[in-house]
């Protein structure tokens, strides 16, 4: 009975509320990740948007100025770059081309070989010639022979006349023989010297077939193909070239610049200057006056100055834009020791009264400087206090630009 009640206690149905589960942590972590999203989120946000890229700005580095750009521009002119040895190389007949032996930028030497015309007509032209010289030679050596043996014969019957062997007509015959003979001795001989000329006119019209370069240089234009008809008259029109080729002499280049009437009385010979190319703003060539061209142009009322140019560089080109500065003469030793710094003149500006440039720091901010300036130095700007060789100032500081500005260049704001 024991047994069987203590079985129907373990049946019995416990009616107490069961134990609670521990809380699920799942929640937990799912806030904390929504949180940390959203954070970097933000930091995302003000990287992008929130951070300070600075003001764009271009910048350009301040030089030291040399001795020999010390001296001041008395004027400024502009001009182009020319050649006083320049050619358009022609032949001195008229032809078919046959081969053309130059290309554009090629140097040449004088008497090179640059075309050749077809040779046909002097070619036959020099074998008539020879033809006709070993003719009058031939003609000469006989008539030579015939004299020889009329002289002999005026001898032989001197002796037997003397001796009434031999009538006096017969004498006078020989004599007079002997005469024409040595008349057309002469005439051989005048003969074969006309053709011995006519031979050397025909070598040197075999040899204007030939196109040859004047003196040495470059070539600059190619005029002519092979098949083309050249004359140097251009009496064939449109379809007939004047002209082989263009050579210009390198070592020929001058500059040539108008000067107005008003500021010509500046300008005297061996004066010296600075010359600077367009295509190298950067690159500043000495150079001195050679002359100045006595007359005018009363259209443009200017006067044409030439310009040597001391410098002899590949880079320098017959018609390129140059900008020239007429400088004061040079100044006594102790006397030209440059003072100051070369910044561009864009870089300087006035700000509440002052010449001021904004300098670059290592933090991509700029430093307003205070500047004392000097003269102009062609686009650029002597400051004798303020800045110093090897600072980097903001060429053009827009208006928003102050002190502790930060900043960034114009090429970092294009890659970004």
């Amino acid at each position: 009975m024991n047994s069987s009640a203590d079985l129907l206690k373990e049946l019995r149905i416990d009616r107490k509320a069961p134990p609670s589960q521990p809380p699920s942590r799942r929640g937990l972590w799912i806030g904390l990740g929504v949180v940390v999203l959203l954070v970097i989120l933000a930091i995302a946000g003000w990287a992008l948007f929130g951070r300070d890229k600075g003001i764009e700005v271009t910048t350009a580095p301040v030089a030291a100025i040399s001795s020999g750009s010390a001296s001041a521009s008395v004027l400024d002119a502009t001009g182009y770059v020319v050649a006083r040895r320049m050619a358009t190389v022609s032949s001195k007949v008229t032809g078919k081309v046959q081969e053309v032996l130059i290309e554009e930028g090629m140097r040449v030497e004088a008497n090179q070989v640059l075309a050749r015309l077809e040779p046909i007509d002097a070619d036959a032209e020099r074998a008539l010639a020879e033809s006709l010289l070993q003719a009058a030679r031939s003609n000469a050596t006989g008539v030579a022979a015939q004299l020889k043996e009329g002289e002999a014969n005026v001898r032989r019957l001197n002796q037997l006349v003397n001796t009434q062997l031999v009538s006096r007509a017969a004498y006078d015959q020989a004599i007079a023989e002997r005469d024409a003979l040595r008349a057309q001795a002469i005439s051989a001989q005048r003969n074969e010297r006309a053709a011995a000329d006519r031979l050397r006119i025909a070598v040197i019209g075999q040899d204007n077939t030939v196109v040859r370069a004047p003196f040495s240089g470059v070539v600059i234009a190619k005029a002519a193909q092979p098949g083309e008809i050249v004359s140097p008259l251009s009496a064939g029109g449109g379809f007939t070239r004047t002209g082989i080729g263009t050579i210009v002499d390198m070592d020929s280049l001058e500059v040539e610049v108008d000067v107005g009437e008003s500021y010509i009385g500046r300008v005297q010979p061996k004066m010296p200057v600075e010359a600077t190319l367009n295509a190298y703003p950067d690159w500043k060539i000495p150079a001195e006056v050679i002359a100045i061209i006595p007359t005018a142009d009363r259209g443009k009322a200017t006067v044409k100055v030439r310009i040597a140019l001391k410098v002899k560089d590949p880079r320098i080109v017959p018609d390129m834009g140059v900008r020239v500065s007429f400088l004061e003469a040079a100044r006594p030793a102790e006397q030209s020791q440059p003072q100051g710094v070369r910044a561009p003149g864009a870089s300087v500006v006035e700000r509440a009264g002052q010449q001021v440039a904004f300098a670059l720091t290592p933090e991509n901010t700029v430093e307003q400087r205070t500047l004392k300036v000097g003269r102009a130095l062609g686009d650029d700007r002597q400051v004798l206090s303020g800045l110093s060789a090897g600072d980097t100032v903001v060429l053009n500081p827009p208006d928003e630009l102050k002190d502790g500005s930060k900043v960034r260049l114009a090429e970092e704001g294009k890659e970004e």
